[in-house]
């Protein structure tokens, strides 16, 4: 699933041939994907011009001057390709300016499309409950403590729960807390506070650099100007079970409510 690297790579990538442009023409090329498009979606937006771009966790935003928000989650196979030369089977929504055509493919259809009125955002549903952007300052060492506080929850288990922090998934959990040198298995409440100043950075610093390598491609996604995401490359743990770690122990695997986490044992407690 694309996860706050990917969104935010994505949304820098439509940011010049959108910024600015008036939306000519909307296409729906089906009626839904996870759920249904809003009705009048292609009629509030045919005439619109982008105001600006922007990501919430795992949504991009593409706002305009109507007073609208165009909310995207990509779900497990989403992505925007810029100037397609022709329209494929799961390119289900299409935006035209002037200059350009963008498709949104989504072949396995559990991304979402919404309209949301731009100030009232921060009250649409999805939004509500999220807590703070892991590379915005309100996400702290502080924050974390008081999150954790009295909890035995595992502490990777805490920090994929977007209350906490939004946007943070399985891969880039896996690999902060290896970087940080924390057990996923940890209880969340018995880390310590510098500890916790440690997994904050680690948490900075994974994101940083896959947001500089265009994200991570497991299987659907790239980015919209179809170059794959190489943060894979520099993956420390994440699906390289049985692999040696740098300090020498061995990368193990465990499946943790469906989902597997990859650590090492002998650096991370």
């Amino acid at each position: 699933m694309p996860e706050l690297p990917e969104v935010e790579t994505t949304v820098r990538g439509l940011e010049p041939v959108l910024q600015g442009a008036a939306i000519e023409r909307v296409i729906l090329r089906r009626a839904d994907l996870r759920r249904p498009f809003p009705p009048d979606l292609g009629q509030r937006l045919t005439g619109a011009r982008v105001t600006g771009l922007g990501r919430r966790a795992k949504y991009g935003l593409i706002g305009t001057d109507r007073g609208d928000t165009l909310v995207f989650h990509l779900g497990m196979s989403g992505r925007w390709r810029i100037d397609p030369e022709e329209l494929g089977k799961h390119d289900h929504f299409v935006l035209e300016t002037a200059q350009h055509r963008l498709a949104l493919n989504d072949a396995r259809r559990f991304g979402s499309l919404d309209l949301v009125p731009s100030d009232s955002l921060d009250a649409w549903p999805a939004f509500t409950a999220l807590g703070p952007e892991p590379l915005g300052p309100d996400f702290t060492p502080a924050h974390l403590e008081a999150a954790f506080e009295g909890r035995i929850a595992p502490v990777k288990a805490l920090l994929l729960d977007q209350r906490v922090v939004a946007g943070l998934g399985n891969i880039y959990v896996c690999e902060a807390l290896h970087v940080a040198g924390i057990a996923p298995t940890r209880p969340a409440g018995t880390i310590t506070a510098p500890r916790l100043a440690r997994l904050v950075g680690a948490i900075r610093e994974v994101l940083v650099a896959a947001i500089e390598a265009g994200g991570s491609t497991l299987r659907d996604y790239a980015r919209p100007s179809g170059e794959l995401g190489y943060f894979s490359n520099q993956w420390r743990v994440y699906g390289r079970e049985g692999e040696p770690c740098a300090c020498g122990g061995t990368v193990e695997r465990r499946v943790d409510g469906g989902r597997s986490t990859f650590w090492c044992p002998k650096c991370q407690r």
